[in-house]
């Protein structure tokens, strides 16, 4: 499904999960105030913002508050404010044994709009598309399952619908562009944002840094799709860039992408197409340098927040280094001290990422039967392990056809563990979402999340078991 053919309907973008979601809204226009509880990565950032907005116009008075994980002692904390009413966005399905607990005991009325695998137990207020037959792993986000709480919340069907850019913005952070652009359910959300005049949908180089990065960093650091001569390779970028019958440069500064004519991208995709069929790179891969991008009409051209892939990544490195506050003023539109310290706090995100990734490359992974595993013990931020595990996946040295495990010390006491896996191992049986709850609860921890991408926290000193345990899980999901 496209972006192109799926108009946006007037009873919401999910029209499976219009009935749910009416129960929803309508159980927070009965409450005296409300509690916001949201995740801290980019998905639960847009999540958090699109609920707080659509709050805010529904004159349902709120607090927001953050949570690296949803685990006991953190609803425990939720359970011990005087909220009646708590709304859970982008996390709480994989948590609904332990809420549904605290619900019981008549502690609170929990609100979910989530996207994550479900718990074994249930509550009336779960919005999650998994129980509408919506792939909650790359059709709808997070903040999709929030748009479409606060289509719900308004009366008139075309309210609200400027926060689809937002929620485009989870989706795409939580990498569900991933097969060439958004799909699904998350084609609705982008016809919303088209027809409220606030995002635009394009064909175009599916590179990240299209607004930022001057030309020569724009393909040395394009990666994804490796060209040899000039990924990875600044001079080769930058003589490749050269040889081109363009003037790529502005006052002695080279241009960025978006600086570029409709004709001068097309000369340069068509010269870095020639040069990746020459280098031999596969067809299929080629095939992946052009993709659906989108943009956010009413930022400025040429800065982070224009390009929904950037604006992703600088909303993931606020609420990972503790500013969740940061990135939650830059969604709600502070372009002021808010965005200043969040691009400060991109620059030290991409610092790490770098020196995290050089890291794994240089001491390498352990390889079982059917995983592979690093522990970076506190080399690396356990709010970022597992981005740059994902990262690692098919790099120099590591495999790309087993799922990666990675280790990080959370506390004294803890050890964070993120895994990655493929879509093409998903497609075989492998749901690592199954094997993060089981895993983690067989070593006393606990964790979820989906199917291609999940986590857990378990007790120090049990990596070993818990590496066992879910090498054994692995193998029986691939057969």
């Amino acid at each position: 499904m496209s972006a192109d053919s799926t108009p946006a309907a007037a009873d919401g973008p999910v029209p499976e999960m219009r009935e749910r979601a009416a129960d929803c809204a309508a159980r927070l226009r009965d409450a005296d105030r409300v509690l916001l509880a949201s995740h801290i990565d980019a998905d639960g950032l847009t999540s958090a913002a699109v609920a707080a907005s659509a709050l805010e116009r529904a004159e349902i008075p709120f607090e927001t508050v953050f949570s690296k994980q949803l685990d006991e002692s953190e609803v425990a904390r939720i359970a011990a404010t005087d909220y009646d009413t708590v709304l859970f966005t982008d996390f709480g399905s994989g948590q609904l044994d332990i809420i549904a607990a605290h619900e019981q005991r008549g502690d609170f009325t929990p609100v979910i709009a989530d996207h994550h695998q479900p718990a074994d137990a249930e509550t009336e207020y779960h919005l999650n598309p998994l129980l509408f037959g919506v792939d909650g792993a790359s059709e709808l986000s997070g903040a999709g399952a929030s748009y479409v709480l606060a289509r719900a919340l308004e009366s008139d069907p075309g309210a609200n619908r400027d926060l689809a850019a937002l929620a485009v913005v989870g989706a795409v952070g939580d990498m569900q562009d991933s097969q060439g652009g958004l799909h699904g359910a998350n084609a609705g959300i982008v016809a919303d944002g088209v027809d409220a005049g606030v995002l635009e949908e394009a064909t175009d180089l599916a590179i990240y840094g299209r607004q930022t990065r001057p030309l020569p960093k724009f393909l040395e650091y394009a990666s994804d799709v490796r060209i040899p001569g000039i990924s990875n390779d600044q001079n080769g970028a930058i003589e490749f860039l050269s040889d081109l019958d363009l003037d790529l440069k502005a006052d002695g500064d080279w241009r960025r992408w978006v600086d570029l004519s409709m004709d001068e991208r097309q000369t340069v995709v068509s010269a870095l197409l020639r040069r990746a069929i020459a280098s031999g790179v596969p067809a299929k891969r080629i095939e992946e340098l052009v993709g659906t991008t989108y943009s956010l009409l009413s930022e400025e051209v040429g800065t982070e927040l224009r390009d929904v892939s950037e604006f992703s990544t600088l909303l993931n490195a606020t609420a990972r280094y503790e500013r969740a506050d940061v990135g939650l003023a830059v969604c709600l539109g502070d372009r002021g001290e808010a965005l200043e310290r969040a691009r400060k706090l991109l620059r030290n995100h991409r610092r790490n990422l770098s020196e995290g990734l050089q890291w794994v490359k240089s001491e390498g992974v352990t390889v079982e039967e059917n995983v592979q595993w690093f522990d970076a013990e506190t080399r690396i931020r356990e709010t970022i392990v597992g981005i740059v595990a994902g990262m690692a996946v098919g790099a120099s040295g590591i495999r790309g056809d087993v799922p990666i495990l990675a280790f990080a010390e959370k506390s004294a006491d803890e050890v964070k563990v993120s895994a990655r896996g493929t879509h093409a191992l998903v497609r075989k049986g492998l749901d690592l979402s199954a094997v993060m709850r089981e895993a983690s609860r067989a070593v006393g921890g606990d964790g979820g999340g989906h199917d291609v991408a999940a986590g857990a926290t378990i007790p120090a000193g049990t990596r070993e078991a818990f590496v066992a345990e879910a090498d054994r899980l692995v193998g029986e999901q691939l057969g």
